[in-house]
């Protein structure tokens, strides 16, 4: 057996899709289910249900699928404590975290602990939600940074892993404003003369927020895709050529926005997700590095009493929250034609 197999179930398991799960592992559909097969045939038994859409897993499965990310846990947990303890004051803290979080939350985030902790050295591994996730279940990072929206939870063991929300933030429309000071495209637009959109990869977190937020709307919205992108920075930029509109987090438009370089369409189109923080719970057996406690304890102190929060034009900070798939969608898409 490869320890890639493992991975492979795990990702099937926490996406119940094969072509996402293959997007995400970067192989091929096909290539993806034989190795699905192989892990099925080296255990010996079945691990999925394919009869079933989505596909789930079978008793074995389960179980199986606990033990592979049990595994992987320890496997990470082997190398890291390879390193020397004396080192363990100066070691970067090792952050998991998606793209745009690093852009948009990460840089002012550290400033604000760097001023009660003092120097904080950290290194970033930045990644898609998926691959972050597994990161930290693979003792690849010491926290995880990542969306969590209700629809789309993130599936971590609550009995594992400890959680903190650290802030909000709002996926809504944007478009280019052009020279009269109007938007270049508007929403809903209608059935014989849909709207510019630039969306999000399927395999992509912030693709299924946009389709949340679709469904949110005061009607429904009309929309012809012309680019798709893993990356919001990425369709910020193409929003601004005049390209067409995108669901842009509020954070990475807004100093567009105070610019009068776009604008922020109405409608109620917009989804609320939260900012969490995630790090394995510290046991006898495999206790927290003391500069990670120290970090943990000062966020726990910082996000300490419980929310209510609102969509707006800026990430909002507020306090924790408990641990928690796929969206409906009633909005009219067509791509473009090769």
């Amino acid at each position: 057996m490869e320890h890639k197999w493992l991975e492979d179930l795990v990702v099937l398991a926490e996406t119940r899709s094969f072509s996402r799960a293959a997007l995400m592992r970067n192989i091929t559909q096909p290539a993806f289910s034989r190795r699905i097969q192989a892990l099925e045939a080296w255990m010996g038994v079945d691990l999925i249900v394919r009869s079933s859409y989505p596909p789930s897993l079978t008793p074995a499965g389960e179980n199986f699928y606990a033990q592979a990310k049990d595994l992987m846990v320890r496997i990470g947990t082997l190398r890291s404590s390879q390193t020397n303890p004396s080192d363990d004051a100066h070691k970067a803290v090792g952050i998991a975290i998606p793209h745009t979080l690093s852009l948009t939350f990460f840089p002012q985030w550290l400033t604000t602990l760097t001023e009660s902790l003092g120097p904080l050295p950290t290194k970033l591994r930045v990644g898609n939600v998926l691959d972050v996730v597994l990161w930290l279940v693979e003792g690849g990072c010491d926290l995880l940074i990542c969306y969590h929206h209700p629809q789309q939870p993130i599936q971590l063991d609550v009995e594992r892993y400890d959680m903190l929300t650290l802030g909000t933030e709002c996926l809504a429309p944007y478009a280019a404003v052009n020279d009269q000071g109007q938007p270049c495209h508007t929403l809903p637009g209608k059935s014989h003369k849909p709207v510019a959109f630039l969306g999000y990869s399927s395999s992509a977190y912030l693709e299924r927020m946009t389709e949340i937020a679709l469904t949110q709307g005061r009607a429904r919205a009309h929309l012809h895709r012309m680019c798709e992108t893993d990356m919001a920075e990425g369709l910020r930029r193409l929003v601004l050529a005049g390209h067409g509109l995108a669901f842009l987090p509020d954070s990475m438009a807004q100093e567009d926005v105070a610019a009068n370089r776009l604008v922020r369409l109405p409608g109620g189109w917009e989804v609320q997700m939260e900012i969490r923080a995630y790090r394995e719970r510290p046991t006898v057996a495999r206790p927290a590095r003391r500069r990670v406690e120290q970090l943990w304890q000062l966020l726990e102190a910082r996000h300490a009493s419980s929310p209510g929060t609102q969509c707006a034009s800026s990430l909002k900070v507020t306090p924790r929250a408990k641990a928690a798939s796929g969206s409906a969608t009633h909005h009219s898409t067509q791509k473009e034609k090769p």
